[in-house]
């Protein structure tokens, strides 16, 4: 049930205990008095204070107590109700010591309130219409409800985070399983082609032979295929045991690329934040898989990659000057669409396109909740190695 649903059922059980302690104060039979009107002030007080008996079941505690005692003790013999609503919701908060200790010391104060009050001063009267017995009865009636059904969501919550214990774990096995199988059977063929094609090529040009451009498209495929297999093994095999990579190892992509021979610059700019696993993972990622689309498909010399942290949003950047030009639209691949089914999962957004200016930029924005930041403040540029 969402919270709009609750705050208006608290709000119509409120009025509802309210006014039916109203209504039980006016079917009194008993002498006007001038605390009449504080008495019914105190009736309807305590039980509109139940509203909040979610957000603040302590304080609900003690200010419908106080009412009741008021009540009582201007006159009004009517059962203390809102104050076992009140119980009933502290038990069920888990402030079980609060309420028993409130609870008490409500049935040693209650008779007392009734001694003071102008409709009958007899001790021994005061403490019969106590109905002690009876009091302590609702009490331990509300107590026991409200402990009943807090322990009955422990154990929904518990099943419940059970069930997702186990499913994530058969998950992950089917995953690392489905990692096993690719690497025991495609990565060794995969190999065995690449191998094949890479001695058939070196015999070729040692002979002084034309290469086939089968054989050169053979091996070019195989070396692509290979890579890919290895970040769809490495993709499957992050668990929590092997974790995947996030913001921390995005310099070490730009190493790799410098060694390839790209001319590759990372800026971090911002306040740096701790960010959610889910949003860290898929900044590395967008980052990882732009630079192995510039090294595959742009023939860039250059490539800027500029991670900002927002209040709210991390924000990164790819930028080539590849071949790509701003009236030719681009090819949708596997890469791509992985990134946009990543950012959108998280409600972030994604934007991929030539640049006006030529070659290439990805653009993402990925929402980090305020309650999760931890901010360390950083502003770190790391400049652009010549290639070797």
């Amino acid at each position: 049930m969402s919270r709009e649903l609750f705050g208006v059922r608290d709000f119509v059980i409120a009025v509802g205990v309210a006014a039916a302690l109203v209504a039980a104060g006016l079917s009194e039979s008993r002498p006007a008095t001038s605390l009449d009107l504080l008495g019914y002030a105190l009736l309807a007080a305590g039980g509109l204070a139940l509203v909040a008996r979610r957000r603040a079941p302590v304080a609900v505690l003690v200010v419908t107590g106080l009412c009741a005692l008021g009540y009582q003790a201007a006159g009004f013999n009517v059962p203390v109700v809102a104050y076992l609503f009140a119980v009933y919701a502290a038990v069920r908060a888990g402030h079980h010591v609060v309420a028993v200790a409130a609870s008490v010391i409500m049935l040693a104060v209650l008779p007392f309130a009734i001694v003071v009050s102008p409709q009958d001063s007899s001790v021994s009267k005061a403490f019969a219409q106590a109905r002690d017995v009876l009091q302590v009865a609702w009490l331990i009636a509300a107590g026991a409800a409200g402990a009943a059904l807090r322990q009955a969501e422990r154990r929904a919550d518990e099943a419940e985070r059970t069930r997702e214990e186990t499913a994530r774990r058969r998950a992950d096995e089917e995953r690392l399983h489905i990692a096993r199988e690719l690497h025991d059977s495609l990565t060794h063929q995969i190999s065995v082609i690449k191998v094949q094609a890479e001695a058939a090529v070196h015999l070729a040009n040692k002979r002084g032979e034309p290469v086939p451009e089968a054989l050169v498209t053979i091996r070019e495929a195989s070396r692509e295929a290979a890579r890919d297999l290895r970040a769809t093994l490495e993709a499957l095999r992050d668990d929590e045991k092997n974790p995947p990579s996030g913001l921390d190892g995005v310099p070490e992509l730009l190493r790799r690329a410098r060694a390839a021979g790209l001319d590759a610059e990372l800026t971090i700019e911002g306040v740096r934040r701790g960010v959610p696993a889910a949003v860290d993972r898929t900044a590395y990622r967008i980052v990882q898989e732009s630079l192995t689309n510039v090294a595959r498909h742009a023939a860039a010399g250059h490539v800027s990659v500029r991670i900002g942290y927002r209040p709210d949003t991390v924000v990164v950047r790819v930028d080539d000057d590849g071949q790509a030009t701003a009236d030719a639209a681009p090819v949708p691949g596997v890469g791509l669409l992985g990134m946009r089914e990543r950012v959108t999962a998280l409600g972030g957004r994604l934007r991929a396109a030539p640049r006006s200016e030529g070659g290439f930029a990805v653009h993402a924005e990925l929402p980090v909740p305020a309650e999760v930041s931890t901010e360390v403040p950083v502003r770190a540029e790391l400049p652009a190695e010549p290639a070797s």
